[in-house]
């Protein structure tokens, strides 16, 4: 195949042309990411060159080169201007963090904390500009949530409300399903579905009226089955799926709508391992002895001790989750859902798209290891696993007419 003159002409034309208007817009930053592109163009030229006629390659290269340079583009962002966020769940963690950002860009924000003497709410009050508000809210009780949708009502009226944070949130125990009280899931959904519900209709009249945002910190143990995070990840699974009826529903109001779904970060929730060793004796001490007998003390402390382990990898940096909130308060075109965190990529390619015999392995290995319950170990004294019954039992008589 005869080849053609190198740089390709027209398509070396085209991408550099744009990367030049993109720069000179200051859509695009000369750096690394922009070099390593050039360098990748360059590559893909000279392999075209011996696998393609020119006609088709030089279409090939020039489409490939305005892909990549769309995707480096900045994303358009909107002005702060006198927008207001209102952000559930400052008193620490991600919303702690995105509070004190959003006040330093010039947003009047609206911080709710559970408790205003709070540690991370008497650091909100000592660092931020007068611009953000402090509202105790417990998500729980429902006079907390009016008194703030009042608040926020009378307190918005020239600026309108832009944008809700959904960022409160809890989980309690790490137990399997069967081992979780009722009243733990009952909780997990009273905060991180009901909660946000509330908030979200109890606004939605104000984000309607500025075609704003809404963001709502989800989990991905809402997408998959994280082992012994059953209470959690229902609740967060609840939350996503009315988050995307949200999305679906608010479009013709232009209220956009954007899901977090960050990876395991070092919050203060994550760090204090003495309140899950405080949840681990709760657990144990309310118990149904049945249970405790079936499954075993050593079994929970070992799914104690490995949640630990994996919250010890945690990531300290908040700063891509709180990117990620900005970015969907303040983007032109907003992602529906954004991936903070490394290795989020990894989880959910082999959750979607392996057999699930692997997937459950994977969960098992990445989070926490299993571990055989009481009675299911051999040699345990009166202690009698399924599998030994249906040993035991034998054969069973034929149910059918012939055999009477």
């Amino acid at each position: 195949m005869e080849s053609w003159p190198w740089p390709s002409g027209g398509a070396w034309l085209l991408v550099p042309a744009r990367a030049l208007l993109q720069l000179l817009r200051a859509d695009l930053r000369l750096g690394r990411p922009l070099l390593a592109a050039l360098a990748l163009l360059a590559a893909l030229d000279w392999l075209c060159q011996r696998l393609l006629p020119p006609l088709a390659a030089l279409a090939v290269l020039a489409a490939t080169g305005w892909i990549v340079l769309s995707r480096l583009a900045r994303p358009q962002r909107l002005p702060v201007a006198t927008r207001a966020v209102l952000i559930t769940g400052c008193d620490s963690g991600f919303g702690n963090a995105t509070a004190k950002k959003l006040d330093t860009m010039g947003f009047t924000v609206l911080a709710t904390v559970l408790d205003l003497n709070s540690p991370g709410a008497l650091e909100l009050r000592a660092c931020c500009s007068s611009r953000l508000k402090l509202l105790q809210m417990d998500l729980t009780k429902p006079g907390d949530i009016s008194r703030v949708l009042e608040f926020t009502k009378v307190h918005t009226p020239s600026t309108g409300l832009w944008g809700l944070v959904n960022n409160a949130g809890q989980n309690i125990f790490v137990a399997d399903a069967e081992l979780c009280p009722v009243a733990t899931f009952r909780t997990c959904m009273e905060v991180n579905f009901f909660g946000a519900l509330e908030m979200t209709k109890g606004l939605l009249p104000l984000l309607r009226r500025s075609s704003g945002r809404i963001v709502t910190v989800s989990s991905p143990a809402g997408d998959m089955p994280f082992p012994c995070l059953a209470a959690y990840g229902t609740s967060k699974a609840a939350l996503a799926l009315l988050m995307g009826n949200f999305s679906c529903e608010l479009l013709p109001w232009g209220v956009k709508v954007s899901i977090i779904q960050p990876a395991c970060f070092k919050t203060e929730s994550v760090k204090d391992v003495h309140q899950w060793e405080e949840r681990k004796q709760q657990l144990l001490a309310t118990l149904p002895q049945e249970l405790l007998q079936a499954y075993g003390e050593d079994y929970i402390e070992h799914l104690n001790g490995q949640f630990l382990h994996s919250l010890s990898q945690a990531l300290p940096d908040l700063s891509p989750v709180v990117d990620a909130i900005t970015d969907a308060l303040l983007a032109a075109q907003p992602l529906r859902r954004y991936y903070p965190g490394h290795g989020l990529g990894l989880i959910y390619f082999i959750h979607y798209y392996l057999p699930e015999g692997l997937r459950q392995r994977f969960l098992q290995s990445f989070f926490i290891s299993p571990y055989v319950p009481r009675a299911l170990q051999a040699g345990q004294p009166g202690l009698t696993s399924a599998r030994d019954i249906a040993q035991d039992q034998g054969p069973r008589p034929d149910p059918s007419p012939t055999a009477q």
